[in-house]
């Protein structure tokens, strides 16, 4: 796991052409240095309200759960969490009397939302959060509402929003202002601003699903590239029980970057082709990429020699070749100055050496 390190000043926000706001590196920096370790703001379960299995993963700090040190909510016995520490901090927390009460009604057998797609109830979930921190620490609630992304009129957001309100409204404290509007503002920003944390790495399973999403302030604001300098890292399954620090969002150079130049991460693994990546983007985060690397995929010809394009190069270095994985390889951070030739693979946790280096 990387060691906690200090990144203030290291990076400062602009408006970038055609991008909106981005991270700008205030000094030369040195592939594999750590530039920003954050806190989230806003944390809950991937997991629709109705499964035919309990999660198998701490309803906290989303580490997994092990059968011989399991903690139940005392007041619901619908969620269970990895410690004593987790389940003490999640009642006065995330899993408040509140939340919890909530939560019991919405997965009540004969909830309207028995029936509905996943991903509605998934969004239920998050709804229940952002009141649940909006009751506690409104302050969060507004950081969260002035980042990127607005609701459309014509846009299910609205029609969700709208569903979600009416099962919720009757146990919101009449002294908060909870309505559709902001239920559907909320929905909108997470949908462009949240990450993912992802299950265990398998060489042998299927592809990792999302267990958790997840919401940063800082980390929010780096733009996307198909070609990063950085990449994100996370290590929930690190760490004691109860160290609410395993859901930290690490970002971590690639490559060196002068003063002066954006930062920028991909916001999937980078090994996709042109059409794909262009679909996620477009569907997901409602942009095309213009950056080299689809401006050249974008036009080149099959059977073309492509080996020495410095993106080729550049995947064909960093792009973790463990099975079942394509996860992006970085350094690990530099010791004394003197940046190392090994390589960490963000997915799986894999060491290589790097030959070149």
């Amino acid at each position: 796991m990387a060691t906690p390190t200090s990144t203030q000043d290291l990076l400062k926000m602009e408006n970038i052409p055609n991008k909106g706001r981005g991270l700008i590196a205030t000094q030369d920096l040195k592939a594999g240095q750590i530039i920003l370790t954050e806190s989230p703001l806003l944390l809950y379960s991937a997991s629709p309200l109705f499964t035919p299995t309990p999660s198998p993963y701490c309803h906290h700090c989303f580490r997994t759960l092990q059968p011989s040190q399991t903690f139940t909510c005392p007041s619901c016995s619908n969620y269970n969490f990895c410690s004593q520490k987790c389940l003490s901090i999640a009642l006065n927390s995330s899993h408040s009397p509140w939340t919890c009460e909530t939560l019991s009604h919405l997965q009540n057998p004969t909830s309207p939302l028995l029936e509905k797609p996943f991903e509605l109830q998934v969004q239920a979930r998050f709804i229940v959060a952002a009141y649940n921190i909006a009751i506690h620490t409104p302050s969060i609630i507004q950081t969260i509402l002035s980042l990127h992304g607005d609701p459309n009129d014509h846009d299910s957001i609205v029609d969700n929003a709208k569903f979600l309100q009416s099962l919720i409204s009757p146990f919101c404290p009449p002294n908060m202002n909870f309505s559709a509007e902001l239920a559907a503002k909320l929905i909108a920003k997470e949908r462009l601003n949240s990450f993912c944390l992802m299950e265990p790495y398998s060489p042998k399973g299927p592809q990792r699903s999302i267990k958790a999403y997840v919401i940063y302030h800082k980390a929010t604001f780096f733009n996307h590239d198909c070609i990063p300098n950085a990449c994100r890292f996370d290590y929930v399954e690190n760490g004691e029980p109860g160290d609410e620090h395993n859901t930290d969002i690490v970002i971590r150079l690639i490559k060196d970057v002068d003063v002066g130049n954006e930062i920028c991460i991909s916001y999937f693994r980078i090994n996709k082709d042109y059409l794909t990546r262009k679909r996620i983007l477009m569907e997901d985060y409602g942009f095309t990429c213009a950056c080299d690397r689809c401006k050249i995929e974008a036009n080149w010809n099959e059977g073309e020699n492509k080996s020495d394009l410095p993106h080729v190069i550049f995947l064909s270095k960093f792009v973790c070749d463990k099975e079942n994985c394509a996860g992006t390889l970085a350094p690990l951070p530099p010791k004394d100055g003197e940046k190392s030739n090994v390589l960490e693979c963000n997915f799986c946790g894999n060491l290589k050496v790097d030959s070149s280096a």
